[in-house]
């Protein structure tokens, strides 16, 4: 099993850092093998920004995701730049507070308005990554809820992981009723 799943929107969206827990659950928490690569555009806060993860059962040669299974696009730009590698069985998760026009592909899309769940649900839009996790880890089985619990409780920071939790399982939950 190699599972890749990149992570996309723009700089300061916290792609990078969803990124690396993710990786994290996987590695240390599910024990399976686990790769996490990053890039974003010079304009660092506002260009679009992406972290790939692949996680296997077996080891990793090639560290890059060159054959997508789930893309998260939290952004219209990311979205229209980042879809080229999406397998055509694979899943499209979009934010429909950002993502507008959604491309057309032989995938899943998975419309959900993460933004705003980060906002209504959890109370501040700096957790929408964090929702992300949720949705993402409900949607692909990938890695265990447990295993993302523990990767997002040990980076964040001190004093905010009530509210991270709350993001994780707001995400879980609302990928639940789509699914």
């Amino acid at each position: 099993m190699r599972y890749e799943v990149r992570l996309s929107g723009s700089g300061g969206q916290g792609m990078i850092l969803a990124g690396v827990i993710l990786a994290e659950a996987a590695a240390i928490y599910d024990e399976k093998n686990a790769t996490q690569s990053q890039s974003y555009g010079p304009e660092a806060r506002g260009g679009a920004s992406k972290s790939e993860v692949i996680i296997s059962d077996e080891d990793i040669f090639y560290p890059k995701a060159t054959n997508i299974d789930l893309l998260l696009a939290l952004t219209q730009e990311a979205c229209d730049k980042y879809i080229g590698d999406l397998k055509d069985d694979g899943i499209l998760v979009i934010d429909t507070d950002r993502v507008l026009n959604p491309p057309k592909g032989n995938y899943r899309v998975v419309s959900l308005p993460i933004t705003s769940i980060a906002q209504e649900k959890v109370g501040k839009v700096i957790v929408a990554n964090i929702v992300a996790l949720g949705v993402i880890t409900a949607l692909s089985g990938v890695v265990s809820e447990s295993a993302i619990e523990n990767a997002v409780l040990a980076r964040v920071p001190r004093g905010t992981e009530d509210l991270n939790r709350k993001a994780l399982r707001a995400g879980i939950d609302a990928a639940k009723l789509v699914m």
